[in-house]
């Protein structure tokens, strides 16, 4: 209550004047210091389901093991993907109905990403920490996109990763003449057919590597996955002989062990798309893949293109002066695709 003095006649307060509003929830006020901590454990994110996280545990060891997790409020924003090195806190046994949770993702090494155009500036991540990526295609049925392939390419190399390049079904249509038009790439090639799948020299490719599988709805991947990862047991599907279109049979990406004579590596399986906007790519990146073009590119004109067109371009010169020998024209011919690829803004990104 308050008074007044015989003094002043000015009203004097106590504390039990102020009005204190009841905390209903009866918790502590929120405050945005978080806690360090410093006993999370590292893990792999193996996959991601209705936000249900599965990360691998003790990696390599007799302790490795799965735990279910959910991510952590703090994280809402941040992309979780499968590859990712997440920190785990909580019930970390793995146990039944257990469940922990994500309180941080350690630096990614690479990124895999695309967009739903090459307007879209808004990125889509496939993966994280990748180092390799096996682009799968089809010599028939459907048809071969080599435009398609190129967008996987680019991609690549802007997140720095190596390409390869497996097409199937060649006991249906012979795949030379697709196979020309990635000349003078630096690109391991395998050829696969009906019950002839080349199984020990892709797995020896993927032995100490993480390997991202990508490829139109359709072309065998998840058949190549199973095949590879036996446990797998990546559904597959069928092309509609009306549409020429694979159905999507893989509907999430997820990391599987594969374990060959001559040791192990992670494949990732994702699903099939049909288009793979670019809108993200740094061109330069392109380019740093084709490493002695990129030396002379040091002496282009400051914004050169190097595409056909280009004035004065040094690379575009030295293959007309024969400086880069007898593979020189394919490679300025490959990187001149990727960079046309990229730049043209008025091709479709499901070329």
């Amino acid at each position: 209550m308050s008074w007044l003095t015989d003094d002043d006649d000015e009203p004097e307060f106590d504390e039990a004047d102020i009005r204190m509003r009841p905390n209903p929830k009866a918790n502590r006020p929120r405050t945005k210091r978080r806690p360090a901590h410093n006993d999370a454990r590292i893990g792999r994110v193996l996959g991601v389901d209705r936000g249900r996280y599965t990360v691998l545990l003790d990696e390599d060891t007799d302790d490795e093991h799965e735990v279910s997790s959910v991510r952590a409020r703090e994280l809402r924003k941040q992309p979780i993907v499968t590859g990712d090195h997440a920190r785990i806190v909580g019930d970390t046994s793995g146990d039944v109905g257990s469940l922990s949770r994500i309180v941080g993702i350690e630096e990614r090494v690479t990124l895999l990403r695309r967009s739903a155009d090459d307007t879209d500036q808004v990125e889509r991540i496939i993966v994280a920490n990748a180092d390799q990526m096996l682009v799968v295609v089809a010599a028939a049925d459907p048809e071969p996109r080599a435009r398609l392939v190129d967008r996987y390419l680019v991609a690549a190399l802007d997140a720095g990763i190596r390409p390869l390049l497996v097409v199937t079904k060649t006991d249906i249509a012979d795949p030379t003449d697709f196979l020309t038009h990635f000349d003078g790439l630096d690109l391991d090639v395998f050829t696969s057919s009906r019950g002839e799948m080349p199984l020990e020299r892709i797995g020896a490719a993927l032995v100490g590597h993480s390997t991202v599988f990508v490829g139109h709805s359709g072309v065998g991947k998840s058949t190549l996955v199973n095949a590879l990862v036996p446990s797998a047991l990546r559904a597959t599907g069928h092309v509609n002989t009306v549409t020429g279109r694979g159905r999507h049979t893989s509907s999430s990406t997820v990391s599987l062990r594969y374990r060959g004579e001559g040791g192990s590596g992670w494949v990732i399986d994702t699903p099939g798309v049909r288009s793979f906007g670019l809108g993200h790519v740094d061109p330069r990146h392109i380019i740093d893949a084709f490493t002695e073009l990129a030396l002379i590119a040091e002496t282009c004109p400051r914004g050169c293109t190097h595409l056909p067109d280009a004035p004065d371009c040094a690379i575009i010169e030295a293959v007309q002066a024969g400086r880069l020998g007898p593979t020189g024209a394919a490679r300025l011919d490959s990187l001149q695709r990727l960079l046309a690829t990229f730049a043209d803004p008025r091709r479709s990104s499901q070329d």
